[in-house]
């Protein structure tokens, strides 16, 4: 996996536990844009 993969990974992991305890608020969301997005550019550019 490249960095980027890592990074959505990551940003997804904690998405998903400020979801479960109820933390972060907005922040938490944006977190979960922000991972799509970098996973979105990895997958395209990984096919160049």
């Amino acid at each position: 996996m490249g960095i980027l993969r890592w990074l959505a990974v990551i940003l997804i992991i904690f998405w998903l536990l400020g979801l479960g305890f109820n933390i972060g608020g907005g922040l938490i969301h944006i977190l979960i844009v922000i991972a799509v997005i970098v996973f979105i550019f990895d997958i395209i550019g990984g096919r160049r």
